[in-house]
């Protein structure tokens, strides 16, 4: 008797401390989720990211890919000289310069190419938004699937049991809904870090040798910008389903669309090639790394 009790009072532990903790995660992680996954224009409005980019071709990291452009420019004048004497296959002096000309403007202009870009990538994932919420007559944003998951599989209920099978589909919701905030937030991170190399990006048009970066680092940002369309869409597929029903199968696509959103980047990457913010794949390469 003394041991059923004394069972009874740790499962019951276990469930407020669980119970405590999807409570504090849903409260407090997940409201800035649509902020770092819905990108736009205040991302390049940040004073930080406009003094390290640079506000001008006399400043920032501007200023560095600037001097490196005559660098380029000295370099191919000193080879041109020096193939008249050695007999150097060069390209001619004309598309050279005409080169240096049209890729120093996108350089210096790339702050504003970077603007439209990232305006035109949101008015496509907010029109898709859009015309889900035309549908549904609701808001088709994580904050509004998050409110819809905890009405459906609630902690707050004096009930809730982790050992049960409603508690196992309510914790993995949580920890996958966790996973999503780690992904997002390495995926704006790099946004940036992208944005930040863009002017180094244009420079290696210059040279053929070099071209290569320029079209990774093209497929990396149009895959880390074009996931939050593919986001939308996958929000959209999810909202079809009806919350206000509980029965398992309901349930389980709740939990497919989830993992659904965290392997989007994966498949952007499938598609068009880019790099991956999985966290699960990061930690998996860094265990290996480690036990190498």
């Amino acid at each position: 008797m003394e041991s059923m009790n004394l069972t009874d009072i740790i499962i019951k532990t276990i469930n407020n401390i669980f119970q405590t903790l999807f409570s504090s995660i849903d409260n407090s992680i997940y409201a800035f989720l649509d902020d770092i996954v819905f990108v736009d224009i205040n991302m390049l409005n940040e004073s930080f990211l406009q003094k390290i980019f640079g506000t001008s071709s006399s400043n920032g990291l501007l200023l560095i890919v600037n001097s490196l452009l005559v660098g380029f420019l000295i370099y191919y004048g000193i080879r041109l000289l020096y193939s008249h004497y050695i007999g150097l296959q060069l390209e001619r002096p004309y598309q050279f310069v005409s080169k240096i000309i049209i890729f120093g403007i996108c350089i210096n202009s790339s702050y504003f190419i970077l603007e439209q870009l990232i305006n035109i990538n949101s008015f496509l994932s907010s029109s898709i938004r859009e015309i889900g919420e035309n549908i549904f007559n609701c808001n088709i944003s994580f904050s509004e699937l998050i409110s819809k998951l905890n009405t459906t599989f609630s902690s707050e209920e004096t009930n809730f049991n982790i050992f049960s099978f409603d508690g196992i589909i309510k914790s993995f919701a949580s920890i996958s809904l966790l996973n999503l905030v780690f992904s997002y937030s390495l995926r704006y991170i790099m946004l940036k870090v992208f944005i930040l190399i863009t002017p180094f990006a244009i420079l290696t048009l210059i040279n053929s040798s070099t071209s290569w970066f320029f079209k990774m680092y093209l497929r990396t940002i149009i895959s880390l910008l074009l996931l939050q369309s593919l986001i939308s869409i996958i929000l959209i597929v999810i909202f079809t389903f009806n919350f206000d029903t509980t029965d398992v199968f309901s349930q389980l696509m709740y939990i497919g669309g989830i993992y659904a959103l965290i392997r989007a980047n994966s498949y952007m990457k499938e598609l068009i090639g880019g790099i991956s913010t999985d966290i699960s794949n990061n930690f998996n390469l860094s265990k290996s790394l480690i036990s190498k």
